[in-house]
C-alpha cells in the first residue's frame, strides 16, 4: 500500500489578501474562490420553534412528500401566510 501524497510547496502558495489583514492561501487545484457557491437569497437567523409532536410528524411528512428541507416548508408557509394576509388587506 502506498501512503497518501503530501502537500508541496508546487501545491500551496500564499495570495495577496483580499481583505487587509487576511492572508489566503492559494491551491493550484480547487479551493474556495471568491464570489463562488450558492447565492444567498436572505438574512439568516436561528429560531427556536416549539410545536406539539403531531405537527413536527407532518412538517416532517410534508418535507418528505415535496422533497424539501424544514426551513425550506416552513419559509415557503410563512411568505404564501403573509402573502395572502397582504393580498387580503388584513
Amino acid at each position: 500500500m502506498s501512503s497518501p501524497p503530501t502537500p508541496s510547496s508546487k501545491n500551496i502558495k500564499l495570495g495577496i489578501p483580499n481583505h487587509e489583514g487576511q492572508m489566503s492561501m492559494l491551491f493550484s487545484k480547487g479551493g474556495s474562490r471568491e464570489g463562488a457557491g450558492r447565492k444567498g437569497f436572505g438574512e439568516t437567523r436561528k429560531v427556536s420553534l416549539t410545536l406539539s409532536a403531531e405537527v413536527w410528524q407532518a412538517l416532517e411528512a410534508h418535507c418528505i412528500a415535496k422533497s424539501c428541507s424544514k426551513s425550506e416548508a416552513l419559509r415557503g408557509m410563512i411568505e404564501t401566510y403573509l402573502h395572502n394576509e397582504h393580498s387580503e388587506g388584513r
